[in-house]
């Protein structure tokens, strides 16, 4: 299958398969974006796809980066009619830090603040850590860099249901049962 792609930035990446037997390809991040504790971020590819109409193209996270970071990739699906920029919805799922300063103030009071821990290191997707002088970040803070692999894609067939409205629905085994009814153990 063909799909046609639009740079829509210089600094866009063509997907690639890192294997020929591979189901998904790569998504790269098209410029630098940093994602503290507790945020969301929209990351660019700076790429525009042509999906054949019956096809969607499904964006998945990266096994790797699941495992290894606190950031979590969203699933989305890109339909046939969209034409705009494709961008990965990442979440940096790490806790904020803090650290507390106590003591007793000029009138004799004692007081505690509850203070975010800055430290001077980004972390990278690659596990590496990024030493800055300029500025001081939120602990857990992780930078995506641009031309970084950041999600998976794949194109996939889809059928678009028609629907009827009925008084019954046919019975089955299983019924209404569900959210965990057939258990959790062996």
């Amino acid at each position: 299958m063909n799909v046609n792609i639009k740079r829509l930035s210089a600094d866009a990446t063509t997907p690639t398969y890192a294997h020929s037997t591979d189901a998904c390809f790569d998504l790269y991040a098209a410029k630098n974006v940093i994602i503290e504790p507790g945020e969301t971020k929209l990351v660019p590819t700076g790429l525009a796809f042509e999906i054949p109409v019956g096809y969607e193209m499904q964006i998945r996270p990266r096994s790797g980066i699941t495992l290894k970071t606190p950031l979590r990739v969203q699933l989305g699906t890109v339909d046939s009619g969209y034409a705009g920029e494709v961008g990965v919805i990442v979440d940096n799922i790490a806790h904020r830090e803090y650290y507390i300063e106590d003591g007793v103030n000029d009138y004799g009071e004692f007081y505690v603040i509850k203070r975010d821990a800055y430290d001077r290191i980004l972390h990278t997707i690659s596990g590496k850590e990024e030493l800055r002088e300029d500025e001081a970040y939120l602990r857990h803070t992780y930078i995506i860099r641009k031309g970084d692999r950041i999600a998976q894609a794949v194109i996939k067939p889809v059928e678009q249901a028609t629907f009827t409205v009925v008084d019954a629905l046919e019975d089955t085994e299983r019924g209404a049962c569900g959210f965990g009814s057939s258990g959790v153990g062996k």
